[in-house]
């Protein structure tokens, strides 16, 4: 029979379909299963209303076969099959599926088909690996069955040959190995096996393969024991994915292993949150929260995101665009058949359905966290000491656009409490007459514990936020107020107890030691901007503090991630006219200006140690000690 061209396609759109639709060599095999699996689901539909089918659901099947002297992989299935005009139209047409028709003249019933292909470009992906595609098919109702065969862009034949069942077989002649593809992976059964499981595991069908086992030899002695290979038909796919099942059907040890087994954890998870949705999109998504930082979160090489199915078929093995960046630890799968895929299943198009799936599994994690928090405190500690950092970046990352949605899960540790605290449960706790909400900043709890511009809000028992990473102070910038309660650091110079108010200036002493200041600025020049009597100090003779916008914990952080810029908090020297060192040097600059310059410098370079600021020269700081010692 004469060779037929594919019709209005020419070899450049079927090397295009090959070569650089699909990413991965391996997509072939999923796609030939998916259609096989389209096949039987028509003719499965077709049973409902037609009782001379003869067949059930559990009697659908897809079979495959290799044969590695011969090079032929054969994918059968026993369903709906072809005729010779369904062959011209659907294989000798490029891009023409029969499976969308199919949707199209099911209209609203096609949601209660599993058929998903809809370009019908994922038969011609078996190119990818083969030189040569024989299909024989024999369509449910008709007495004739039909060969189509072709070696790719140069055309193909349909010939009537003998087969007794209805249903459709690929065959697959695999190419030869060259140096750079090893094409005869795909005739090895380990292989095989591997590419169901990853792709194909939950088609609702049974795909069934001959597999090689190994087993003792009857009679062989236990000391010295015989082994035999044998064959054994194996269903490869699990059929009925976890997440289809009613969760007060499932077991939390189903669960766990589900969970430990799909994304390789060793660790059970924390949380599970099973969702299912029926509306504007149909979908049901099984989630994780980690019990477990991965090693490897936060760097570069950590991939986010769900796995994503297509009526068990998967489409992405890490869709980053269903979950937010604050959320990105989530793991998990999605399984809707309502989602437009583009061309080659491999990637989703950018549309409204995906925007509906993502928004509600956002809500849906919220909730879950905020009824952990609420419920289970000990359990979101736990939760929080892995992720929390995360959800922090999210209320600082675009200029705080999810503050709102995030701001009630945040803690942070409370110098009353000795725990981390919510900011809701901070602000029930506020003094009468308290307007802010105090923070300090530093390396560790305990480092922020001991400063000396904390005592006299801790004396007041005013309960001070501890930020200790590098995030904190950023987001309490992001949140700006909480509750109408505006963030302050205790650290500013202006952080009184609740009630103290604001002193005069003569009761602060700024006016009466007017001239210390102004000779202690005078000596210190631009390493300070400004020296001034503290309100904070009680037992301490000084302190640093940080002028608005940058503080000192800050321009640590950016000496790191940015070191060329040299960006530098402002250094208010504040001095604690009360202390015992406050008048050794107002006496010494009245009566020994070269040693009250010596007590100026020491009182800086210690105001350094405290904020954890770096001396400019530590040798010269430790012979100045030494020299007021004699």
């Amino acid at each position: 029979m004469a060779k037929k061209q594919f019709k209005a396609e020419s070899r450049r759109l079927l090397d295009l379909m090959v070569n650089s639709i699909y990413t991965h060599h391996e997509i072939f095999l999923r796609e030939i299963v998916s259609n096989a699996s389209d096949a039987c689901d028509k003719l499965c539909y077709k049973a409902l209303t037609d009782d001379s089918v003869g067949l059930g659901r559990k009697d659908f099947k897809i079979e495959i076969k290799a044969d590695k002297d011969a090079c032929l992989l054969t994918v059968s299935d026993n369903g709906i099959g072809m005729d010779k005009e369904d062959l011209e139209n659907n294989l000798g047409v490029i891009a023409s599926s029969g499976s969308f028709q199919f949707k199209q003249e099911l209209g609203d019933d096609a949601k209660d088909s599993d058929v998903i292909g809809q370009f019908g470009v994922g038969f011609y992906s078996a190119f990818m690996v083969s030189d040569h595609i024989t299909v024989v098919t024999k369509k449910y109702g008709s007495d004739t069955a039909y060969m189509w065969q072709s070696s790719g862009a140069d055309g193909y034949t349909v010939t009537e040959c003998e087969k007794e069942s209805v249903g459709t077989d690929v065959i697959m002649h695999i190419r030869p190995d060259t140096d750079d593809e090893k094409f005869s992976e795909f005739l090895e059964g380990w292989r095989l096996q591997e590419l169901v499981r990853k792709y194909s595991d939950y088609i609702r069908f049974p795909i069934r393969m001959e597999v090689s086992k190994t087993r003792k030899k009857e009679g062989s002695p236990d000391d010295k024991p015989e082994y035999e290979t044998y064959s054994e038909v194996e269903t490869l796919n699990s059929m009925v994915p976890i997440w289809q099942r009613q969760k007060s059907k499932v077991k939390k040890e189903e669960y766990d292993k589900f969970y430990r087994d799909k994304f390789s954890d060793y660790a059970e998870p924390q949380r599970v949150i099973a969702v299912s949705a029926e509306g504007a999109v149909t979908y049901k998504a099984l989630l994780f929260v980690p019990s477990q930082q991965p090693f490897n979160y936060y760097s570069k090489d950590f991939e986010a995101g769900l796995q994503l199915y297509s009526s068990g078929v998967l489409i992405m093995d890490k869709c980053a665009d269903l979950l937010p960046e604050y959320f990105r630890f989530v793991r998990g799968v999605v399984d809707s058949p309502d989602l437009s895929l583009n061309i080659s299943r491999e990637l989703l198009q950018h549309d409204r359905q995906l925007k509906v799936i993502a928004a509600n599994l956002d809500k849906k994690i919220r909730a879950d966290l905020s009824k952990m928090m609420k419920d289970e405190p000990e359990e979101y500690s736990k939760f929080w000491k892995n992720f929390g950092r995360q959800l922090k970046y999210g209320v600082v990352s675009e200029f705080g656009a999810h503050k709102e949605d995030l701001q009630d899960l945040l803690l942070f540790y409370s110098s009353t409490e000795k725990k981390p605290v919510s900011l809701a449960d901070y602000v029930s706790r506020m003094k009468e007459g308290q307007e802010s909400i105090y923070y300090a900043a530093g390396e560790t709890v305990e480092t922020v514990d001991r400063l000396p511009q904390l005592e006299a809000l801790k004396d007041a028992g005013t309960e001070v936020l501890y930020f200790t990473e590098d995030v904190d102070e950023f987001t309490a910038q992001a949140l700006t107020t909480y509750r109408e309660k505006k963030f302050l650091s205790a650290l500013s110079g202006d952080a009184a107890p609740a009630g103290e108010g604001e002193k005069k200036p003569e009761e602060s002493g700024e006016s009466e030691y007017k001239s210390v200041f102004d000779f202690v600025k005078e000596t210190l020049g631009d390493q300070v901007k400004e020296v001034k009597a503290s309100k904070i100090l009680k037992s301490h003779p000084v302190c640093l503090t940080a002028g608005p916008g940058l503080s000192f914990e800050m321009e640590k952080y950016f000496a790191v991630v940015q070191p060329d810029q040299k960006l530098k908090a402002d250094r208010i020297l504040e001095l604690n006219t009360s202390h015992p060192a406050f008048s050794a040097l107002e006496k010494a600059v009245s009566g020994d200006p070269e040693k009250a310059k010596k007590y100026a410098s020491l009182l800086y370079d210690q105001a350094l140690l405290i904020a954890g600021l770096p001396l400019d020269d530590p040798s010269g700081y430790t012979d100045l000690v030494c020299e007021l010692l004699v």
